[in-house]
């Protein structure tokens, strides 16, 4: 299905256990949520689905995104983005430099990216930053530049490793807002981990732990 990240009997093994085990639908502009602790195999799925699952891992199953299965294609042939804990920008690039080169090839002239990069900044609320070395920024503005470099490379699918859990309390919500807000609008289907019940009642849509299993009143 056109927007559509599917994952279809996904189980992952490590020796005897079974970490992993989602049959799953995410569709343009929903948000996904698996929930649960560290080593509960919350990871572990995100590094199937980008194809970097370390070797002493077994999987079996289907992963699709727009109805085409990308589980042998190479990570960066999937056209998935992935937000980490923290923002790992270029430190020797400025913001601007960071974003542009997030940008497909085909993005047209010079001017047309420097163009689409400043809109990308005024819209974020970061206009003027574009000269500006990613270490003189504060951790919002870094979390904000990394989450646009992220959408710049017109993903189709979005991950989120933890992405507020370094934020304060205060910046958290405000992150949860944006990075939740530009996902809807960009159509993009998203799937969050976190450990964070906060953040699974911010994102909206379903709740399920790594092997599957309904976490509703984690969403309410």
């Amino acid at each position: 299905m056109i927007g559509t990240l599917t994952l279809d009997g996904l189980k992952i093994r490590l020796g005897n256990r079974t970490l992993v085990d989602l049959t799953i639908d995410i569709h343009a502009g929903e948000v996904t949520t698996i929930m649960g602790p560290s080593g509960s195999g919350k990871s572990t799925a995100l590094a199937a689905i980008t194809g970097t699952l370390a070797p002493d891992f077994s999987a079996e199953g289907r992963i699709l995104l727009d109805g085409k299965d990308i589980s042998d294609l190479p990570t960066r042939a999937r056209r998935i983005g992935l937000l980490f804990q923290d923002p790992v920008l270029f430190p020797h690039m400025t913001v601007g430099g960071n974003l542009a080169f997030a940008l497909p090839p085909n993005s047209g002239t010079r001017a047309a990216r420097h163009e689409r990069v400043g809109t990308a900044l005024a819209q974020a609320g970061l206009d003027g930053l574009a000269l500006r070395d990613p270490e003189t920024l504060s951790g919002g503005q870094k979390a904000r530049v990394a989450l646009l470099r992220t959408l710049l490379a017109e993903p189709r699918a979005l991950l989120l490793d933890e992405p507020f859990s370094r934020l304060d309390a205060n910046l958290r919500a405000q992150m949860r807002r944006f990075t939740f807000d530009r996902a809807r609008k960009a159509g993009i289907p998203t799937l969050l981990v976190t450990h964070d019940i906060e953040d699974a009642r911010a994102a909206g849509g379903p709740v399920l732990d790594a092997l599957g299993q309904s976490l509703p009143d984690a969403g309410s």
